[in-house]
């Protein structure tokens, strides 16, 4: 690995080393080789998603004709794609006759790939909750209009998460609840306070959304409140440019022994 050649150490070059210091010092530090390399490696490798998503499901062939490599070296990316995850080996549609020897294989992206790319969903969600509104009227019939999508959009997800609920004891429902959420993208955690619970939602696939939308923040703390019987309060959110979405759940004062199908997780009457 070489760096930068030094200057040499001759004691009659003192002067004119300190007159090159200032300039020597605004010099970046060399790139090394290995980091480069990876580099290069990665920025390949994105050349060939990319090349999928534009092309769809594409064989070693395919790929290294279109990018101009070697199959070998395409297949090796491949390998790493598939490991991330990014991409995904299907058997290649063949029309008509079909030859002799295995089908070569197509590689085709997998959501988590596409998700790597530009993506409309947040100004798509944001473009239909405006229409919504103004369809209603705008103003506040608008925001009620809004309100009323999000909570029969939260009372679906929570039908599922009702059941988990259900299934945990009393006393483990806030972990139930975050393992739930987390199984819906939320990567939630619950832990002790010292008058009650937080549960912590550290991913809000919404947030961009719910920045322009307060109504999604509320609508899923009203669902929190009912699933877990107990008044919540939400105390920060991505979508308001907190770290995390954090909402403290209060000690129960009574314990609860049993609770029927129809009332568990509910706030009382």
């Amino acid at each position: 690995m070489k760096y930068a050649r030094e200057v040499p150490q001759d004691p009659a070059a003192g002067t004119e080393r300190s007159a090159a210091a200032g300039s020597q010092a605004a010099v970046p530090a060399p790139v090394r080789a290995d980091e480069r390399g990876h580099d290069e490696q990665r920025g390949t490798r994105n050349r060939v998603a990319r090349s999928i998503l534009d092309h769809g499901p594409s064989t070693a062939a395919e790929l290294a004709l279109r990018l101009e490599l070697t199959q070998a070296a395409v297949r090796r990316h491949l390998d790493t794609l598939v490991a991330e995850g990014v991409v995904e080996p299907r058997e290649k549609r063949v029309y008509g006759a079909r030859g002799r020897g295995r089908p070569a294989k197509a590689f085709a992206l997998t959501d988590c790939g596409r998700d790597a790319f530009d993506q409309a969903y947040d100004q798509l969600a944001g473009d239909a909750l405006r229409w919504i509104a103004q369809a209603a009227g705008g103003g506040e019939m608008g925001e009620a209009a809004v309100a009323a999508f999000a909570r029969a959009r939260m009372a679906a997800q929570a039908e599922g998460y009702r059941e988990a609920l259900e299934a945990a004891a009393p006393e483990s429902r806030t972990e139930a609840l975050a393992r739930a959420l987390t199984a819906d993208g939320y990567a939630a955690t619950a832990r002790s306070a010292p008058v009650g619970e937080q549960l912590c939602q550290h991913h809000c696939p919404v947030a961009h959304v719910a920045e322009q939308f307060p109504q999604l923040c509320e609508a899923e703390t009203e669902v929190f409140s009912r699933l877990l019987g107990t008044h919540v309060q939400r105390l920060a959110t991505i979508a308001h440019g907190d770290g995390v979405c954090t909402t403290f759940i209060p000690k129960s004062k009574t314990k609860t022994t049993t609770a029927s199908a129809s009332t568990a997780g509910r706030n009382p009457a």
